[in-house]
């Protein structure tokens, strides 16, 4: 579990030194806009410490980009098509592609092991 953990908080601090990026900043610019140090969002970014909910907020707003996307890298761009698309079929077709889905991802995971 603790090494999930890790593996996770690495993950959301490269996704949050992208937004940086992206926005053109410093650690120390958008630390100051985010009310923290930039070596606290270096740390941030590194994986070695986590942001509060008021911090995510805060970047959310700032960036653009959803929760879901800074903590798990989810696409909203992705759900949002996805959504769209959903909405042409009926709810059997729909439950017959979840269907599908189910039984490949068994299978693929299968070939993971």
């Amino acid at each position: 579990m603790v090494e999930k953990d890790l593996e996770l908080r690495k993950e959301m601090g490269e996704r949050v030194r992208k937004i940086r990026n992206e926005l053109k900043m410093s650690k120390e610019a958008l630390g100051k806009k985010l009310g923290v140090t930039g070596q606290f969002l270096g740390v941030v970014e590194k994986g070695n410490s986590t942001m509060s909910y008021d911090i995510l907020k805060r970047l959310c707003e700032i960036s653009g980009y959803s929760a879901d996307y800074i903590l798990f890298g989810k696409s909203p761009v992705l759900l949002n098509e996805t959504k769209e698309l959903l909405n042409e079929f009926s709810e059997d077709q729909i439950q017959a592609v979840f269907e599908v889905i189910k039984r490949m991802s068994t299978i693929i995971n299968k070939e993971e092991i």
